[in-house]
């Protein structure tokens, strides 16, 4: 598919019912959005704007990808889901990012951000996994972290130890993030975790229709 084609289909995908007296063009609202969420940190994005003849300050940037909510779709029914907790981080706290993803297409299925990790968060992602995807018969791909094999265990799902192979597609989606975290701390000051996370929603949205 022609890369302008996949860009008008995301863009497409992109909602600003929200706006009701923004000046802005909308279609350059939807860009700014879309840049923001898989590539741009704020202070670029808003450079961008300036080079189209639109002046915006960062915080309406942050404001408009927050209200547009993007999430990814749901209803995926994968026959492999590979799945990695790895740690990041924002300004000076450390965070567990928890990740599943679909090592056929290489989309991110559900990622979730959290303070530390434990068997019971282990537990939730995998609850939220299953209630957003048909992954019940699933082959969850797992390395050797005790509470992500317990969770598999205690949802019944079918789950396989694997360092390498089909689990590079998780890993390769939590470098991209990492690389994207490190913008993104230095876009804002004291970076909140509810911020990261729903960026991180809005990473995954544009990463399944575009990469």
């Amino acid at each position: 598919m022609p890369e302008n084609d996949r860009l008008s289909g995301c863009l497409d995908e992109i909602t600003v019912e929200f706006v009701e007296r923004e000046a802005t063009p909308r279609l350059l609202m939807k860009l700014s959005i879309r840049l923001y969420s898989s590539e741009l940190s704020l202070s670029n994005t808003v450079s961008f704007l300036e080079i189209s003849g639109v002046d915006r300050v960062r915080s309406t940037v942050h404001n408009w990808v927050h209200k547009a909510d993007l999430q990814p779709e749901t209803g995926r029914c994968p026959n492999h889901v590979a799945v990695d907790g790895t740690v990041i981080q924002l300004d000076d706290e450390h965070y567990w990012l928890y990740a599943a993803v679909d090592p056929q297409s290489n989309d991110p299925l559900h990622t979730r951000l959290e303070p530390t990790r434990n068997n019971a968060i282990a537990d939730q992602f995998f609850a939220e996994l299953l209630d957003k995807h048909d992954v019940d018969d699933a082959t969850v791909l797992v390395d050797g972290a005790a509470p992500l094999q317990r969770s598999c265990r205690k949802h019944g799902l079918g789950f396989r130890y694997e360092r390498h192979g089909n689990r590079n597609s998780v890993e390769r989606v939590s470098r991209g993030i990492k690389r994207r975290t490190i913008i993104f701390s230095n876009s804002f000051s004291n970076a909140e975790a509810e911020t990261a996370d729903e960026w991180l929603r809005s990473f995954g949205f544009a990463w399944n229709l575009l990469i």
